[in-house]
């Protein structure tokens, strides 16, 4: 997969955002870090390299188990948001601005690397060899992502349907429940040791859905300020008419364990 497939090549930037990313997309329910620490992964002082972190959603909320959290993003106004967000909640969180590909330190100094919501915006030809050395012997990689279901859940069709209404290059549509995407590339240093799928039902208001659907790829970090302003009343529209001011939408998590093979 390479990011020229991603919504037909249409740029976006995930920095335009940032500030619905932070407010709307802490979204991950209980079930979900569970199944990390049930593979004793992200706790008790063990090393953790968070690659696409965004608004360090992941760190953030599992540092009350005791790793050390670093986290990366290419993007700085991501980044901003990260480090307001862990100020404010009084935690040492390491985040700065770099490239996954460009992410650098000597071999042997992580337990976990963590790709949450982003692994097919990676060059995985260039992130195999340099995260595999990055990890201690038998480090693990842990890939993540949790994604609505629109054949299943109504909001979560309608919700679709105004997205590619104003924005038809967007890709991301039509979910359904399946593997994590694993790149062949990571196959060479690692090995899966664990994947698996499960279903999960998260809640939301519908402020909370619309500047989650609002902070989604398609929507806040494509569209042009007038697509933004018309997508923003035909979406609360939708929601008015369809849903309750507190509601549920079907989701489920998808991962992929994988271990640094013995160097």
């Amino acid at each position: 997969m390479q990011i020229s497939d991603i919504d037909n090549g249409k740029a976006f930037d995930w920095g335009n955002t940032s500030k619905d990313y932070a407010k709307y997309r802490d979204i991950y329910p209980e079930q979900f870090y569970q199944c990390i620490l049930d593979m004793g992964l992200c706790k008790d002082g063990q090393k953790v390299l968070d690659i696409g972190t965004g608004t360090g959603v992941l760190p953030r909320n599992m540092y009350k188990y005791g790793a050390k959290w670093i986290g990366t993003d290419i993007s700085e106004n991501q980044i901003a948001q990260a480090k307001e967000l862990a100020d404010q909640q009084g935690m040492d969180i390491e985040f700065y601005t770099c490239p996954a590909e460009e992410v650098s330190y000597p071999d042997n100094t992580f337990d976990v690397i963590t790709v949450c919501q982003c692994i097919w915006y990676l060059n995985a030809e260039v992130i195999a060899g340099r995260f595999a050395g990055m990890l201690k012997p038998g480090g693990k990689l842990l890939i993540l992502y949790m994604g609505w279901l629109p054949y299943e859940d109504p909001i979560a069709g309608k919700s679709e349907e105004i997205i590619l209404k104003h924005n038809p290059n967007w890709s991301s549509y039509g979910d359904t429940v399946h593997p994590v995407y694993v790149p062949d590339a990571l196959l060479s240093p690692f090995d899966i040791v664990k994947r698996d799928e499960f279903r999960v039902d998260v809640s939301f208001t519908r402020e909370g859905w619309h500047g989650r659907m609002r902070a989604c790829r398609g929507v806040g970090a494509a569209m042009n300020e007038q697509q933004l302003k018309a997508w923003d009343k035909e979406h609360m529209k939708m929601l008015e008419e369809n849903a309750g001011e507190e509601f549920v939408v079907k989701h489920y998590v998808s991962f992929a364990e994988l271990q640094v093979k013995k160097k």
